[in-house]
């Protein structure tokens, strides 16, 4: 090969990498230019739902294009999660992700139809959560040693409500290390975990606040403890569960929520989406908005999100390795 036919074949290579760059900024510095879709892997009605929407009500007042949040429950946000990974890489498709998309499927060694850590490109952090242990205040007990001694006195296992995995397993480790024996009811989302101990079918839940708490205020639910230290305003005085039971082994848990988008997606688009929410957040009073719900308003740069769910992932999958728990 001559020096003309090389230098000849590194210049259409720089030109298709210079065509390629204008073309991901051309994209970024039109974006958004039509419909945006934020897909929700629950039903209607729970935390990552609400602070979908309140996100995407702001993005699409502040962006002049419409943000259709799409509720896709099923295969424990498996399903939500398959739709957003096999979607264009352009920003147009976003998944409100949690802890069990991303951390705990992979876990717990659950099958899933998508790779959490090949199939997307991490946007932001979005959100970190506060679970409470629920119970009907016209039959519940009004504390968690008396939700204890009834555990323990029972003839029949209590049974519980949960959404997550997190909930679901933070139930468990709660009875076991009371010494008292339960049942999980699994439900799809916090729609239906509320639904479940207002109708009786179960005797306590663990979920996040933002669903319980307008039963909680008008006097239907008692709240008997939060999963964490971290500040509820609605709730004030509330304590955490390992304090409200004498459990210090307990710990904390919390449950949290992010955008991811498909893998692909140009970094400066996903860029703009990041730099966005850091915007929305900025207004004190969506802050405060979520903090009276129970949703601790956070982000993140891309990178730091994407390390943060890797750590998570290594932490929980030591956890499901050393434990007999086993959530299909």
């Amino acid at each position: 090969m001559n020096i003309v036919t090389r230098l000849v074949g590194a210049g259409l290579v720089l030109l298709s990498c210079c065509a390629l760059a204008a073309a991901q900024g051309g994209d970024a510095a039109s974006f958004p230019n039509r419909p945006i879709r934020i897909v929700v892997p629950f039903p209607a009605g729970g935390p990552t739902d609400i602070l979908s929407r309140i996100i995407g009500q702001r993005m699409s007042e502040d962006w002049g294009q419409p943000v259709v949040i799409e509720n896709r429950p099923g295969a424990n946000t498996g399903i939500g999660a398959q739709m957003v990974a096999r979607a264009a890489p352009d920003g147009y498709t976003l998944l409100s992700a949690m802890d069990t998309t991303m951390v705990m499927n992979p876990a717990s060694g659950a099958s899933m139809p998508y790779d959490p850590f090949k199939d997307f490109a991490p946007v932001t952090l979005l959100a970190k959560n506060t679970s409470l242990l629920t119970v009907r205040a016209a039959d519940g007990p009004k504390t968690v040693p008396e939700l204890i001694a009834r555990g323990k006195a029972s003839e029949k296992k209590l049974s519980y409500g949960a959404g997550i995995t997190i909930t679901r397993l933070a139930g468990y480790q709660f009875a076991k290390m009371a010494g008292f024996e339960v049942v999980l009811i699994p439900y799809k989302g916090s729609a239906e975990v509320v639904h479940g101990l207002l109708s009786g079918s179960v005797d306590f839940i663990v979920d996040g606040v933002a669903s319980s708490l307008p039963l909680i205020q008008s006097g239907k639910f008692r709240a008997l403890a939060k999963s964490n230290d971290r500040p509820l305003p609605s709730l004030p005085g509330l304590q955490t569960l390992s304090v409200a039971a004498n459990l210090p082994q307990l710990g904390e848990m919390g449950s949290w929520i992010g955008f991811v988008a498909p893998a692909g997606t140009p970094p400066a688009v996903v860029e703009k989406i990041r730099a966005e929410v850091a915007r929305i957040y900025a207004d004190p009073a969506i802050a405060d908005k979520l903090l009276k719900i129970g949703i601790s308003a956070v982000s993140s740069t891309p990178a730091e999100f994407g390390r943060f769910y890797r750590e998570e992932a290594a932490h929980w999958t030591k956890v499901f390795k050393d434990s007999p728990l086993k959530f299909n």
